[in-house]
């Protein structure tokens, strides 16, 4: 396995992603665990980077991982060998500490992640070469304090460029946020207080977005979250629908926008050498321009066995390359999720690793072609287009996808056949990781356990311990569990009595 871990240091290394010291993740702890190991209930539920290191480690404890893994090494090149079409072979060059090494493996699995190569596009900015202030990619930036009494612009409104505009707002003297096309904003905190992505990432919510059609359930959403703040008036609303944009997530831009730290500002038509010019007409003293503009594929490793065009790779189900004689290179993680995307990884490796050893096929490659083509429409289709909605992929339908694929989809009708409650949980509750080792390769007996506790360990660090003991219960009202149960029951033994 090939992977490039966070790099936090004053200046990235070349190949490697890389954070600034405040990230906390967007996905809460629950829905991004890997399926057989759960987060420590004491943990928050969106943790900072260093509680994700933290579990990392408890988990490579935990599987005694560390003595498969060689650290402070680099991949260099890795290669076919000659008798590749009959044995699948690779060869793999590395470096480390100086010294070089070459080594035959099986297979591979290029890990890397799609945010390692920073996408600077300084050619549509006129101007910015006379710019005499500070320009950089957000892939180098640290801490806000670099831009103490600064007027700075944040160029792009994705995830990051929003995160960044909040936290330099903070120390800088004025943070322009300049977009293109704006964007809906979503909180992390949801109803009630409970993570946002698990009251909507339900297989219940699912199916009944499905019925719905897409205009029918951007009105329901761009509604809800207008209730918090009209992005019209705050200068955010896009042109495009809700969902057909990845969403960006920050629960603290409205409230900076609303005292001034941060004004919202169209796209830049130009630079001069102090300053910026937008395309409403207004122009703007600056300092420092901080530009969140996304990241580019590339694989320099791979000496051209993948191809990388207009930001995209074909991939069958965005792992298996489908040219090759043997499938025995796979990629984990290039796929922007709505939704955590570790359990995504890790069913990515179930099957892959399935596939490297002949325990499952792959189609003919004309079926998997006809299967890259189908995805690109659609997705052409949804979303408007963006670098980084080349590899776009909902959370329950993917991993059903490749659930499948392993044959650890979950059976609902059995389920509610054999364990009503737990069923109930699976259909109503979110879709936590717990879902796919619990039938089939790979089966996990803590499972069931862990879905029935997934609401305590929420629960437990927004309460406390002893003072506020917290009951261990499920996700759904009793109430409705027992009606919703009853009515099930009943309609899945009717089907089965009328099934042939």
């Amino acid at each position: 396995m090939l992977s490039r871990a966070l790099c936090l240091q004053e200046k990235p290394e070349e190949g490697r992603a890389s954070i600034y010291r405040s990230v906390i993740i967007n996905t809460s702890k629950e829905m991004m665990c890997f399926s057989d190991f759960p987060i420590p209930d004491d943990f928050p539920n969106y943790m900072h980077h260093s509680k994700i290191m933290e579990y990392f480690r408890m988990y490579a404890r935990r599987f005694d991982l560390l003595r498969h893994i060689r650290f402070r090494t680099s991949v260099r090149r890795v290669a076919k060998r000659p008798d590749f079409a009959t044995t699948g072979r690779w060869e793999v060059e590395t470096e480390s500490e100086g010294k070089q090494e070459s080594a035959i493996f099986d297979a591979v699995l290029v890990c890397t992640g799609h945010h390692t190569d920073a996408h600077l596009p300084l050619h549509t900015f006129p101007g910015i070469e006379k710019f005499k202030g500070r320009y950089l990619h957000s892939r180098d930036y640290k801490e806000p304090r670099e831009f103490l009494d600064k007027r700075v612009i944040v160029v792009g409104i994705g995830n990051s460029g929003s995160d960044l505009a909040v936290e330099i707002s903070q120390t800088a003297k004025q943070v322009f946020l300049s977009t293109r096309r704006g964007a809906w904003i979503l909180n992390r905190v949801g109803q009630q207080g409970y993570p946002i992505d698990t009251i909507f990432t339900t297989r219940m919510k699912s199916f009944l977005q499905h019925l719905m059609t897409s205009s029918m359930a951007s009105d329901y959403a761009e509604k809800q979250l207008n209730m918090r703040f009209d992005h019209a008036n705050y200068g955010l609303k896009p042109n495009h629908r809700v969902l057909d944009q990845h969403p960006t997530i920050n629960d603290d831009l409205p409230n900076r926008i609303i005292s001034g730290r941060v004004r919202v500002k169209p796209n830049i038509k130009q630079f001069t050498e102090t300053s910026a010019i937008f395309e409403d007409g207004t122009r703007e003293d600056i300092d420092a321009v901080v530009f969140a503009t996304g990241y580019s594929f590339s694989f320099p490793f791979l000496e051209g066995y993948v191809k990388v065009v207009e930001n995209q790779v074909s991939l069958y189900k965005y792992v298996f390359p489908v040219d090759l004689e043997k499938p025995t290179l796979a990629f984990i993680g290039y796929i922007q999720p709505l939704g955590a995307i570790m359990p995504i990884s890790e069913m990515q490796c179930r099957w892959a690793t399935r596939v490297f050893k002949g325990l499952n096929k792959l189609p003919p490659r004309h079926d998997m072609e006809a299967d890259i083509k189908h995805k690109r429409e659609e997705m052409a289709k949804r979303y408007v287009a963006s670098r980084r909605h080349t590899i776009q992929v909902d959370y329950i339908p993917y991993m059903d996808e490749l659930a499948c694929q392993l044959g650890v989809k979950p059976n609902l009708p059995m389920l509610f056949l054999t364990d009503p409650r737990l069923a109930l949980e699976v259909l109503l509750g979110p879709c936590t990781p717990y879902q796919y080792p619990l039938p089939g390769p790979g089966a996990w007996q803590g499972a069931r356990a862990a879905i029935l506790t997934q609401k305590q360990r929420v629960d437990q660090p927004l309460r406390g311990t002893a003072r506020h003991p917290v009951p261990r219960c499920s996700s759904v009202p009793h109430i409705f569990k027992v009606f919703f149960s009853l009515g099930l029951i009943v309609a899945t033994l009717i089907y089965v009595s009328l099934s042939p």
